[in-house]
């Protein structure tokens, strides 16, 4: 059942990733939700293209959406749905962005998608039957250490001053390969899934940024939890997910950063 859904949400991912690049050749229009929080006419036009398409084919299940067109309902299925992660790259033109669309049953993700339409990257998964990306089996990769990883990470478009992630950004880069920050948490789940990053963390992301990108990394062979080894659930506070043979030691590492209470000298801006 898990595959009827995704290629449902295949379908839909296709469609919408069309409009973003139609969207994309034009100047973009830009309203702002916050200091720095913006969304676009390429944001709205994916949205309600996906929301119509899902209501059109499960219209007794409920749906998140995060320009707020979604519905509830009274079913056990809820669809997440990012209709463009990634808007300030999208923005400025940085091709770094995607659609994702994931299925949850019972807040157990069971199928997603994500699709960037720049570079034509879909990747898919559902539960029990594996990762891909372009309809090729992928996993996660075998590196060993965190000394010779490759790591991923974002920062929130609002309230930045009050994040602690600056110190966590600063250690975890000192103690890998390097630190990336794309702009994209759903194509940086992606990209752990792919083997590309050994590992992600992030702050305070919403469950449509995340949704589609769990069930990725899992069924690619990744782990995920909370930064502090919690179980993981949509729209917890922190998520850190990996190829699971870091797991242990980068969640190792966040915990001393932890302990030095990162948080105290940002208080002391205020």
């Amino acid at each position: 059942m898990a595959t009827n859904y995704l290629e449902a949400a295949t379908e839909i991912a296709l469609e919408a990733g069309k409009i973003l690049r139609e969207e994309y050749d034009r100047p973009p229009h830009i309203v702002y939700k916050g200091e720095a929080d913006l969304v676009t006419q390429a944001d709205k036009r994916s949205e309600k293209c996906i929301v119509e398409r899902l209501t059109k084919y499960f219209p007794e299940h409920a749906i998140v959406a995060e320009e707020g067109s979604g519905h509830e309902a009274a079913s056990e299925f809820r669809w997440y749905v990012d209709p463009l992660d990634g808007t300030t790259n999208f923005a400025h033109s940085y091709p770094c962005f995607c659609v994702s669309i994931a299925l949850a049953q019972r807040d157990r993700v069971i199928a997603g998608a994500i699709y960037n339409p720049i570079y034509n990257e879909l990747f898919t998964a559902a539960r029990g039957e594996g990762a891909k990306l372009n309809g090729k089996p992928i996993h996660v990769s075998k590196v060993p250490t965190l000394s010779t990883s490759l790591l991923c990470t974002g920062f929130p478009a609002h309230k930045r001053k009050a994040s602690p992630n600056i110190h966590y950004y600063w250690e975890f880069t000192l103690r890998s390969h390097g630190v990336r920050r794309d702009g994209s948490a759903a194509l940086d789940l992606a990209s752990v899934a792919a083997g590309r990053f050994e590992a992600f963390w992030e702050f305070g992301l919403n469950r449509w940024d995340t949704a589609a990108g769990v069930v990725l990394v899992e069924e690619a062979g990744g782990r995920i939890t909370g930064l502090s080894g919690e179980p993981y659930v949509l729209g917890g506070s922190m998520i850190l997910a990996t190829n699971g043979l870091i797991h242990d030691e980068t969640q190792k590492v966040a915990f001393e950063i932890s302990g030095r209470d990162p948080d105290l000298p940002l208080r002391r801006e205020g």
